[in-house]
């Protein structure tokens, strides 16, 4: 009913604005070629709301992962057919911004402040405007929780605990720009090894590393899992549209614009002006309280209307502890990605089964206690958090230029400098959880 409504209200605003628009179509390209990681509920409902404000001007929405969208607009910028870039990820927009393929635009829309929290809303050079602001964190689904007898969790830490062992989705930062941000934040916020460390502890609870972002949204809300890692308009949208679930910020987490740009050399530069200012509007930003969208505007004053069932950013509603490092995040992009699936992803049963060990003899010390029992566990524990590479090395420009191809799965080959480095990486993450799982079986033997 909500939705009927709020398409009804839309449609109604499109139809007054009509004369309008047909006066400003002759002024802009017949086609507009959006490359985007967004899903069919977001750009479906801007890809019809523009075309009325347009008439005459067809929109392509050319759908790509975040990292995908960055490869394809690299590999097609000597004969570039695409107008837009539009994803979450800032990072990513620095990338391409790096590799020059982004231009410059003024945005005119006016009222958008420059910072959300603490982070700038637009590229300081000109070349990506936020459109909306993105917080990270979980969501759960309340009728599995409820039935599995399970505590609602509250910080990143809690997943790492025995009781959600096989009850946590999440995607990988190399499928996903947005859980890429994810991981990022706590690498950030916690620190290079402790960080690493806490996603390691999360991981051997993981049910599942999903295709895409929208997976886990998906996994949470059909009861596939319980909890899911997400970025927060998954959680907003599934519990609009009427699915039995809720979403927390931990604390450690970052408040950072999703973002939107202009391709360099666009086909249709006047299209891709049109619509931005679009997004930018006040007309633009009232789509994204779709209820199967849910994002947080970059119009404040939007929260003192249709918004006020969200938090609101420029009011410190979302408190985010993490100041993000943009450059930080872009100079080391897929190294970590790389550093992730080594050793998550592809190594998720291993993980797992090591993880499970630990949790076991951490009861069975907790009933009866052995100090020498205890020393196993701990160095069980130190060997499944270690990590390849301090933060100085995924840092090093050098080093970090190496990690070029993204696996889609582990079978995909790749090649060169890479190639070794993760063969070293992938083996010593290997004995060290074969060790682990050892070292905890032992420790539970002793404990019993």
């Amino acid at each position: 009913m909500l939705a009927r409504t709020f398409m009804a209200a839309i449609m109604a605003s499109a139809v007054a604005l009509l004369p309008v628009s047909i006066a400003k179509a002759a002024e802009i390209e017949n086609k507009l070629v959006v490359v985007t990681s967004f899903p069919k509920d977001l750009t479906g409902v801007f890809k019809r709301a523009f075309e009325a404000k347009y008439p005459g001007t067809k929109v392509d929405m050319l759908k790509k992962k975040t990292t995908a969208g960055v490869k394809y607009i690299q590999e097609t910028a000597s004969n570039n057919t695409s107008d837009i870039f539009w994803a979450s990820a800032p990072d990513a927009f620095e990338v391409l911004k790096g590799d020059g393929l982004l231009a410059q635009y003024q945005v005119q829309a006016k009222g958008i402040p420059e910072k959300i929290g603490a982070f700038p809303l637009n590229d300081p050079d000109g070349y990506y405007k936020g459109f909306a602001a993105s917080g990270y964190g979980i969501m759960w689904n309340t009728r599995y929780l409820k039935a599995k007898k399970l505590p609602e969790p509250k910080e990143w830490e809690d997943l790492a605990k025995p009781v959600y062992f096989g009850h946590v989705g999440m995607s990988a930062p190399s499928r996903s720009g947005t859980t890429h941000l994810t991981v990022e934040t706590v690498l950030q916020g916690l620190g290079w090894e402790k960080g690493w460390a806490l996603w390691k502890a999360i991981g051997g609870n993981l049910k599942t590393v999903t295709e895409r972002s929208f997976g886990v949204p998906s996994g949470v809300n059909s009861g596939e899992f319980g909890i899911g890692i997400v970025i927060d308009f998954f959680g907003f949208s599934s519990k609009a549209t009427g699915y039995p679930v809720e979403f927390r910020y931990p604390s450690t987490t970052a408040l950072v614009p999703a973002n939107i740009a202009i391709v360099k050399n666009a086909p249709h530069p006047k299209a891709a002006a049109a619509f931005i200012e679009f997004v930018l509007s006040p007309e633009g930003q009232k789509l994204l309280l779709d209820p199967k969208i849910q994002r947080l505007p970059v119009r404040p004053e939007l929260y003192d209307g249709p918004a006020k069932h969200l938090p609101n950013p420029f009011k410190g509603e979302i408190a985010a502890s993490v100041a993000f490092d943009v450059k930080k995040s872009k100079a080391r992009y897929n190294l970590v990605n790389s550093l992730f699936d080594v050793m998550i992803t592809y190594r998720l049963d291993d993980l797992r089964a090591a993880t499970k060990a630990i949790h076991e003899a951490a009861a069975a010390l907790a009933s009866k206690p052995n100090a020498e029992a205890q020393k196993l566990l701990d160095e069980a524990r130190a060997l499944v958090a270690a990590v390849p590479i301090d933060e100085a090395k995924s840092l090093d420009p050098a080093f970090a230029s190496i990690f070029k191809k993204k696996r889609k799965k582990k079978t995909d080959k790749v090649t060169g400098r890479q190639a070794e480095v993760e063969q070293q990486w992938d083996a010593m993450v290997k004995a060290n959880y074969e060790k682990a799982r050892a070292l905890a079986e032992k420790a539970k033997a002793m404990a019993q």
